[in-house]
């Protein structure tokens, strides 16, 4: 298993960076994307890179916020194969900030219907590649963290609901020495999300957790609440970037120590 950072908040070298997420993973002879970042950027990394995106065999995007999907057309023109999964739930609908008058922050408009012979939208926890799953959440009660983010999603022109992430689901690698979960920004909180594929894997431990837990708004208490949280699931790498934050990436390695480390363009696990 390799897992190459293709775009991320930190750029190294050659290789700039960008509010966006975007991982290359080889796997068991097999290529995933995970996640187009927030511009085309993604593409130009991998060629410096020299990773070939046409061989990808599938992509996921984790969720329907645009820093992980505004690269999706490039995606599709660059590679003419690979089926794009998607949640069932993602729609062009994502709205931040104030009801009524938030941000959108979603797919990019038309993108949906113009690539709509690629995409998959796969209902329950299903293998994408041998040894590699989608999981979605199976938690209730998550639209009171969409509250107090402030993330919408628009049902019509007045109609707008809290967002409860519905539209995010978890990449699984199984893997000699336990599950790798990877969860772009981990809206539902990381142990959240740790317990959802414990469930879906029962007879599986967790190894490694690769993500952007969306820590950077957060308190310094809450920071720390987090990590015992990840502490307590039994988690022992932690590889993390992106909407976690500087500050909240220091909090985790005082609390959990050189398991803890930071992504950046470039970057392979």
């Amino acid at each position: 298993m390799k897992i190459t950072v293709l775009s991320d908040n930190i750029g190294s070298g050659d290789l700039k960076g960008e509010w966006g997420l975007s991982f290359h993973i080889e796997y068991d002879g097999g290529r995933i994307l995970l996640d187009t970042g927030g511009s085309g950027l993604f593409l130009k990394n991998a060629g410096l890179l020299g990773i070939d995106l046409s061989a990808v065999d599938a992509a996921v995007l984790s969720h329907a916020h645009y820093d992980h999907s505004l690269g999706m057309a490039d995606f599709f023109e660059a590679n003419e194969k690979a089926p794009f999964y998607l949640s069932p739930e993602a729609s062009e609908d994502c709205y931040s900030g104030r009801r009524f008058f938030g941000r959108y922050i979603g797919i990019p408009k038309g993108v949906l219907s113009r690539y709509s012979s690629r995409i998959r939208r796969p209902e329950g926890v299903v293998q994408i590649l041998p040894g590699a799953f989608i999981v979605p959440h199976s938690t209730p009660g998550l639209e009171n963290i969409g509250r107090k983010a402030r993330m919408y999603r628009r049902r019509s022109f007045f109609d707008y609901c809290v967002d409860n992430f519905s539209h995010e689901q978890t990449l699984v690698l199984k893997s000699p020495y336990g599950l790798v979960i990877l969860n772009s920004c981990s809206h539902a909180g990381a142990d959240v999300i740790v317990d959802e594929v414990k469930k879906a894997f029962p007879a599986d431990t967790v190894s490694t957790y690769i993500g952007g837990l969306h820590l950077f708004r957060l308190s310094d208490r809450e920071v720390e609440a987090v990590a015992g949280r990840i502490r307590n699931a039994g988690v022992t790498g932690l590889y993390t970037g992106h909407c976690t934050g500087e500050r909240a990436y220091g909090i985790l390695r005082q609390e959990l120590g050189d398991c803890v480390h930071q992504f950046h363009c470039g970057m392979v696990i």
